[in-house]
Formats: C-alpha cells, sequence, structure tokens
C-alpha cells in the first residue's frame, strides 16, 4: 500500500485533535476512541480550548495545504454539514511560503524552450503571492506590457495524486462499513474536489476561461477581466495582464476613495445573476482574494476577476428550471417548487409532491417571518437543497458550485454594504428575464435553432418508434431481473452488516496501531 505513511500521517493527526469524538459515527466504537486517546496522548493533544469545528479546521491545516483546499470546498457542502462546522471551515485560508527551487527563470525558460529573455524584459525573482497550487511572478514582456506570471509548484500534481487515493481509500471504509455512511456520499464528495483541484492544474485551460469570461464581459462598466497573452502561455506556466486595483475586502481603502459601496453591492449581485442566466458560464471562486476594485469612478466603481480556474456553467433546462423555482420561492408558492423538482429530474417521479410542498413551506415560512434584507438568499437555498435531499435528490455538481458563488456574492456583498436586499437587487433581474423568454421573438430564435435537427430526424422516425418499443419491452425484462437480484442482495446484506462494522473496527485498529509505531519510531 504505496499511501501507507500518509495514512498513517493522518491517523496521527486524527488522534492529536480527537477527531473520532466529533463524528456521531464512531460513539459505539469504543476501541476506536481508546485507541486514539492513547496515540493523542504520546503524539500530544491539542484539543483545549477547541471546539470540534475548530479542531477539525486545524487538523486540516496540519495536514497541509491539499487538505486546507478539501476544507474549503467541504465548507460548500451545506446541504449535509452542520451550519457551525462549515462555517468554520469557511475559514481555512492558504498562507503557503512561496518555492524557490526551481526557479522562476528555470520554470519559464523550460516552458518556452529558449531563454526567457527571448519573451521577457525582466522578471521578478520573488513572488508577488504564494497559494498551494500556483504562484505568481511580476514581469514585462519585450514588448513594454506589465504582466504576471503564474507557474505551478513543482512536484505538486503528483502529491495531489498520492493525497486523492488516501482520501478514496477511507471514503470506501466510511461508506462501506459505517451507519449511515452511504448517507453522507463521501466517495461523491472526494470525486468533486478530484475534479476541482486536478483542473485548477490545468494553466490552459484557466487561460481559456479567462479569455472567454473577458469576451463575455468585454467593454463593460461593471467587470473587467485580465488580457491574456497567448503567445507565452504554455502549458505549466500562464501569463496574463497585470492588474492594479483595491482587494474587495479592504473597506477602508475603498471608503478612502470615496467608493459608493451601496452600488458595488448591488453591481456585484447583477454580475453573478447576468453570469449565471445570460452566459451560463460563471466564475465559481469568488472569494475577496480573486475580487479587486476599480476605484476610478467611484459612484460606479468596476470589479476586475481573476483566476478563473473554478468556473461553472448550467444547462439551458437547468437555467430555465432554476429560475422557475426561484421566482416560486418568491412569491411562496411552495407547490411550484415542488412540481418543479419533479419536472426536471432533480428529485425521482414518484416523490409525492403534496409531501415535498409540505417540506418545503416548514422550511421556508419561519424564514420569510424576518424582513426579506434580513434574509440570507443563500442560506434559504441550502435549506432547500438540504430538505430536497429527505426526497433522495440527486447532487448536481453545477447547483453546489452555483450555491457556493452564491453564498460567496451575498457574503461578499453584505460585507461591503450591511443593508444589502439580495431579493430586491434579484428579484426584477429574474423577472425580466423570465419575460424575454417568452417574448416572440426568444420563441422563433430557439424555434429556428431546433428545425434543422427535426428536418434531419424526420425520415427516421418510424423506425425510431419500433425501436422505442422493443426497447421497452427488453427493459421490462431486465427491470424483473434486477428487482429480483437486488431483493437476494439485500437480505445477504442484512446478514452481512454487523460482521463489516466489527472489521471496520479491526482496521481501525490495525492503521491505528501503525500509526503509534510510526510516530513513537
Amino acid at each position: 500500500m504505496s499511501h501507507l505513511p500518509r495514512l498513517l500521517r493522518i491517523v496521527s493527526v486524527c488522534a492529536r485533535y480527537r477527531l473520532d469524538q466529533i463524528s456521531p459515527l464512531t460513539a459505539k466504537a469504543w476501541p476506536l476512541r481508546l485507541l486514539m486517546a492513547s496515540i493523542g496522548l504520546f503524539a500530544g493533544n491539542k484539543t483545549r480550548g477547541l471546539t470540534p469545528p475548530q479542531r477539525l479546521k486545524e487538523a486540516l491545516q496540519d495536514l497541509g495545504p491539499i487538505y486546507i483546499k478539501f476544507g474549503q470546498l467541504l465548507s460548500t457542502r451545506r446541504d449535509f454539514l452542520p451550519l457551525d462546522l462549515s462555517d468554520e471551515l469557511q475559514n481555512l485560508q492558504d498562507r503557503v511560503p512561496g518555492f524557490t527551487s526551481p526557479t522562476v527563470f528555470e520554470v519559464v525558460e523550460k516552458a518556452l524552450g529558449q531563454p526567457w529573455q527571448h519573451h521577457f524584459n525582466d522578471i521578478k525573482a520573488a513572488s508577488l503571492a504564494s497559494a498551494s497550487i500556483a504562484q505568481v511572478h511580476e514581469a514585462h514582456l519585450i514588448t513594454g506590457e506589465e504582466v504576471v506570471i503564474k507557474i505551478l509548484r513543482p512536484g505538486i500534481e503528483k502529491t495531489i495524486r498520492e493525497d486523492i487515493k488516501v482520501l478514496k481509500w477511507v471514503a470506501r471504509l466510511v461508506e462501506r462499513y459505517l451507519p449511515d455512511g452511504r448517507r453522507l456520499k463521501p466517495r461523491e464528495v472526494i470525486d468533486d474536489y478530484e475534479h476541482i483541484i486536478l483542473g485548477e492544474l490545468n494553466l490552459l485551460s484557466e487561460g481559456a476561461n479567462t479569455t472567454l469570461l473577458r469576451r463575455n464581459f468585454e467593454n463593460s462598466p461593471k467587470l473587467y477581466v485580465p488580457k491574456v497573452y497567448w503567445d507565452v502561455t504554455r502549458d505549466g506556466m500562464l501569463v496574463t495582464e497585470r492588474i492594479r486595483g483595491i482587494p474587495v475586502s479592504d473597506i477602508a481603502a475603498l471608503n478612502a476613495h470615496g467608493v459608493n459601496l451601496k452600488q458595488l453591492a448591488e453591481t456585484g449581485v447583477g454580475i453573478f445573476f447576468t453570469q449565471v442566466f445570460e452566459h451560463s458560464f460563471f466564475h465559481a471562486d469568488m472569494h475577496p482574494g480573486n475580487i479587486f476594485v476599480d476605484p476610478s469612478n467611484p459612484e460606479y466603481p468596476r470589479y476586475i476577476a481573476i483566476d478563473c480556474a473554478i468556473i461553472g456553467s448550467l444547462s439551458r433546462d437547468d437555467q430555465q428550471y432554476l429560475a422557475r423555482n426561484l421566482l416560486a420561492i418568491f412569491k411562496r408558492d411552495y407547490r411550484k417548487v415542488a412540481e418543479l423538482h419533479v419536472e426536471c429530474g432533480w428529485v425521482p417521479k414518484n416523490t409525492k409532491v403534496v409531501e415535498f410542498e409540505a417540506a418545503m413551506r416548514t422550511v421556508c415560512e419561519p424564514i420569510f417571518e424576518k424582513p426579506l434584507k434580513d434574509i440570507s438568499f443563500g442560506y434559504l437555498l441550502v435549506q432547500l437543497f438540504r430538505t430536497a435531499g429527505r426526497f433522495n435528490m440527486e447532487v448536481q455538481p453545477s447547483l453546489v458550485l452555483l450555491q457556493k458563488t452564491l453564498l460567496n456574492v451575498e457574503g461578499l456583498g453584505r460585507q461591503l454594504y450591511p443593508e444589502l436586499d439580495l431579493w430586491q437587487t434579484a428579484l426584477p433581474f429574474l423577472e425580466d428575464w423570465n419575460r424575454r423568454r417568452m417574448k416572440p421573438s426568444f420563441l422563433w430564435k430557439a424555434l429556428k435553432e431546433n428545425v434543422p435537427d427535426w428536418v434531419e430526424q424526420f425520415p427516421h422516425l418510424p423506425q425510431l418508434v419500433l425501436n422505442s418499443l422493443n426497447q421497452q419491452q427488453k427493459l421490462q425484462t431486465i427491470n424483473d431481473t434486477l428487482q429480483a437480484a437486488m431483493l437476494q442482495q439485500r437480505q445477504r446484506d442484512k446478514r452481512q452488516r454487523k460482521r463489516q462494522q466489527r472489521l471496520l473496527v479491526v482496521v481501525l485498529l490495525i492503521a491505528g496501531a501503525f500509526s503509534f509505531l510510526y510516530f513513537t519510531s
């Protein structure tokens, strides 16, 4: 098992912070708790004065930048995490020292295949900023433009893949052996994390995302996206325009420049909904470190967005259903919300609409008793997803990214202007978008786009009907066979469940014993 050393390190850190005490899943696993207490005694107990969420956050920080990023991703999964835990994980910050070997000059020359002086007048050796995946350096092109060069940390992909193997192994254990393990969907969470973090390693993809986002907001007075210099961008090296602005979290500096914070907050909401419903392409990592403000026109300030590694996108159907869901929520039409969830397939077709409607009403009505400006739009969406989860709503990765981004946008907006009423800002946008969809010009455009496909498929229609009838008969036979097999499997699972739980304790005892030997050796 090649990842054993890393696994032992994880066990040691878990013991120091007694993470076994945090999860109710381990409440009855007294051998595990005894082992963790023993290892923690020798490794150095670090639980004093820390709440359980703080202990998890500190443990992830001790394990390093990959696990910090994992904690940041977990903080967005408010659909199943306790709110106090997700709030604490949101405080995770990447404060990673920059690397100096190989030097930025060596990285650039290797990427370009020639001396760096052929393309740059100068490159600063000290990094401008550094994070867990990459760092950036200031430079000037030979044509005089001021740019930044983003380069990946050496060996970072290998480290990430090794850590993901460990996380997947742990996720399989949790899902297979612990009570309610499957409900937490640990493997699905790890898969999402793998997709996101490996995507951040592809700087060419980030450059393409940046270029498209820039094109979507070309000449916009609301958002500026830096230019990508493709002639010097390579795999593992991204060169973009050097931007200068005020960090959006620096309220004192914004006030010093006379920036209209109310306008700035409302503009941010408008940008978000424009990306989601107009472009179907939204920046999904809009935390304060990636957002700056151009204060040159303080009454109507403009945002500057960087780091487009994580991008979200919605299909036309998801756009439509999401907008209609949000409008129904605004109007407290819970029956419509329930029907739309079933209609778009977010919950199973056999879901009882009346029961789903009642659950939605139970969640929403206490929230709507507050003034609208005091209601968190993002929090309400989280509660709705949680409620839908009780009705076996399948997790939609695009909606998870949307939820995370909305929480960021709302939090950022209220940090700028505490009286921000997201509802008042969003409702006119959604109503206008819905009205435009119903205009004859929009419907005619959609019709013209689909007519060529319909014409092409029309001659094959009779054969398609016959194939569909035959396929339906085959599927019914397969379904009957599967139902019988599933019944037998459930009976076998029931007999094996207790043995599996005992086996989990044995496995963890062995891992803990190795960790103890590893730590004390």
